[in-house]
């Protein structure tokens, strides 16, 4: 197997890197705090673990593969966050228009991220691979 060249090296600088590690605890403790119904804690880490979220990807904007990704990350956090809201608040099976619950409006951001990853991976990567291959 060959190694891989600088140019396909992704490496993150030491200081991204604690930041991303401290994200990984907030999410965790925001699904400990909705896990065991604690809703102080869970909502209290929506903001840190969405406001980190949110710096990583500016951070990583110039990135298309990145980006993408990191967008579909803070979709997800805003509909995980979202639903364990409407959980803790009752208004997850509250019907909002027919069959629909406030529980299923957490559907919203989750498909916005999933179509981000969606466009990425059927236009924006075969652009790339197209154009390195001219």
């Amino acid at each position: 197997m060959s190694q891989p060249t600088d140019e396909h090296l992704y490496s993150i600088p030491a200081p991204y890197r604690r930041m991303e590690n401290m994200h990984i605890l907030f999410w965790l403790l925001k699904d400990i705090g909705w896990c065991m119904v604690w809703k102080p804690l869970g909502i209290a880490m929506i903001f840190p673990t969405l406001a980190i979220a949110l710096v990583i990807t500016w951070r990583t904007r110039d990135l298309q593969a990145e980006l993408a990704h990191n967008l579909a990350i803070v979709f997800w956090i805003s509909a995980n966050s979202y639903w364990m809201v409407s959980e803790f608040l009752g208004f997850d099976t509250v019907q909002v228009w027919g069959t629909v619950t406030g529980k299923h409006l957490a559907l919203l951001p989750f498909l916005t991220g999933l179509l981000i990853l969606l466009y990425y991976y059927l236009v924006q990567k075969p652009r790339q691979v197209r154009a390195t291959l001219t």
